[in-house]
């Protein structure tokens, strides 16, 4: 692919978002496009300059769950380490049978939320007791035997990395990631960012349980100074589009720099078995969940709160889109997920990547 080709592609990705802040779709957007150094970045809407900064939604999973693997470069944990060994609280159930690798892979057969979900929230409650309200999860599966998409896998795991680090995740994302990478426009959490850097959700098109469209959800919704400051491990990051790049370039090296080279590439490579959604290590591996027309060697994750970002290193690829509508917006905004600014944009990047017939 030639350099013009990838300039044309970023033009009509930049087009698509241009057009959807016209079309009052959106209210901000952001993009970042990057292939063996030759980077394209641009912002849109209530976005005025490169450090506006989107909360990510699932985005966040792969960010703290590399924060994790740094203790697994220390030895610190295996992979197949049961969950019981560092939360000996989890003795109910199917908890004993649970290892660190069936909470990375969405294989674990716990629930996405806790039941309870929209009620703490409510309430505005701490972390902790997320972590508490897990012990009475029903399983969906015996663990490891399947696949369904468990946020509180990702807060189970991020408690481990506390049990064994004695540091809030927040923190130890911020030391082991976010300082190392430069990734300054960014913390799980609001950490240092300004409030006008901080750009909206439209929750008013939001997933019912994170408030959408309710009148009484403005204390706890996406919006909500409770919801930003919590940092929850499984959505509650904020970063730049620049940022999200940064990470994914790290990400997509081998060499050892703030995680090993193999642990990078264990992390973007498939760790379920044939017939189970593939799965890296909190990464989406392959793309195929978030219809991104990618290779099979690619990596990223979208978010909920209207975000979509991965790498291909077979073409040196990065892609971040970050816009502030919800991707399961409700009906009468009339998209889906394909129809979304954030994949009509990221499609022209992706495309542009396969060969030509």
């Amino acid at each position: 692919m030639t350099h013009t080709d990838l300039l044309s592609a970023c033009e009509n990705a930049s087009q698509v978002l241009a057009d959807a802040v016209l079309k009052k779709q959106i209210l901000a957007g952001s993009l970042f496009i990057e292939q063996s150094g030759t980077r394209f970045a641009a912002n849109y809407g209530l976005a005025q300059d490169a450090h506006a900064a989107y909360l990510l939604g699932s985005i966040t999973k792969p960010i703290v769950i590399s924060a994790l693997m740094t203790l697994y470069d220390e030895a610190c944990f295996a992979l197949d380490d049961l969950l019981v060994r560092y939360l000996p609280e989890f003795s109910a159930g199917a908890f004993p049978e649970v290892t660190i690798r069936h909470l990375l892979t969405h294989t674990s057969g716990l629930p996405d939320q806790v039941p309870g979900n929209e009620q703490m929230r409510s309430e505005n409650k701490p972390l902790k007791s997320f972590v508490e309200a897990c012990r009475q999860l029903r399983f969906r599966f015996s663990p490891g035997s399947n696949y369904e998409y468990s946020s509180m896998g990702i807060l189970l795991a991020s408690a481990i990395a506390e049990k064994i680090s004695s540091v809030s995740i927040h923190q130890w994302v911020a030391d082991r990631v976010l300082a190392p990478l430069e990734m300054k426009d960014s913390a799980l959490g609001i950490g240092s960012i300004p409030d006008a850097s901080r750009m909206p959700v439209q929750t008013e098109f939001g997933a019912p349980e994170a408030g959408g469209g309710a009148a009484d959800a403005s204390g706890w919704d996406w919006n909500s100074p409770y919801w930003r400051a919590l940092g929850a491990p499984w959505g509650g990051a904020h970063a730049s589009a620049s940022d999200v790049g940064k990470f994914l370039r790290a990400m997509m090296s081998d060499q050892d720099d703030f995680l090993r080279g193999s642990t990078k590439r264990l992390m973007r490579t498939n760790q379920n078995p044939i017939g189970v959604e593939s799965r890296g290590l909190g990464f989406d591996v392959d793309m195929r969940s978030s219809k991104v027309t990618c290779s099979a060697n690619s990596f990223g994750h979208s978010g909920s709160t209207g975000t979509l970002a991965w790498a291909e290193p077979d073409t040196k690829r990065i892609c971040v889109v970050l816009t502030t509508l919800p991707a399961r917006a409700l009906p009468d905004t009339a998209l889906n997920q394909e129809s979304h600014p954030r994949h009509l944009a990221s499609e022209w990047i992706a495309k542009a990547s396969q060969p030509k017939p």
